[in-house]
């Protein structure tokens, strides 16, 4: 569902893919390629949420207030990114939260269930775990940088059958 507030409706590209059962409401800005799975929530009533190229929130994740996701960045099922930047190709784990002034910076990854808690700054390349979040290892995985490419041609074969079944 797609829904404007205060006067402000998404901005939705083209070749962008938002699951009918996702949840775009106001100052949100979904770039080209981006994908929004089911039953996410990007709620831009308090501050702009931002999805850039490739992006993908997966299913049950929140993005609230000043949310950036960064081209290819990947927010994976059930997370929460408040206030907060993911850099590109970075990756947020499965029920993880991301607080307000954090930056996870380019190609690292948020281990799953992990808190990064607020203004924290991991570096890029860098696996970060626990609650909360620090340092674990260093990030050299070549299918990790694929896994936003994945979403992108995913996104496109459910966009070509969408059909509904009554």
């Amino acid at each position: 569902m797609l829904r404007s507030f205060d006067g402000t409706e998404p901005q939705v590209a083209d070749s962008a893919y938002v699951d009918e059962s996702a949840v775009v409401i106001g100052d949100v800005v979904l770039e080209a390629d981006a994908s929004v799975w089911p039953n996410a929530t990007l709620r831009g009533d308090h501050g702009r949420i931002v999805v850039g190229e490739g992006g993908n929130v997966q299913d049950n994740a929140v993005l609230h207030e000043d949310a950036e996701l960064e081209p290819y960045a990947t927010v994976g099922h059930s997370a929460i990114v408040h206030d907060a930047t993911v850099h590109e190709r970075a990756l947020v784990g499965m029920n993880a939260v991301v607080l307000d002034g954090a930056r996870i910076g380019e190609g690292a990854v948020v281990a799953a269930g992990s808190v990064v808690t607020e203004g924290t700054e991991v570096e890029p390349s860098t696996l970060v775990a626990g609650a909360p979040a620090e340092p674990k290892a260093e990030v050299d995985d070549p299918r990790l940088e694929e896994t936003a490419d994945r979403y992108v041609e995913l996104s496109s074969r459910h966009a070509e059958c969408s059909e509904r079944i009554e």
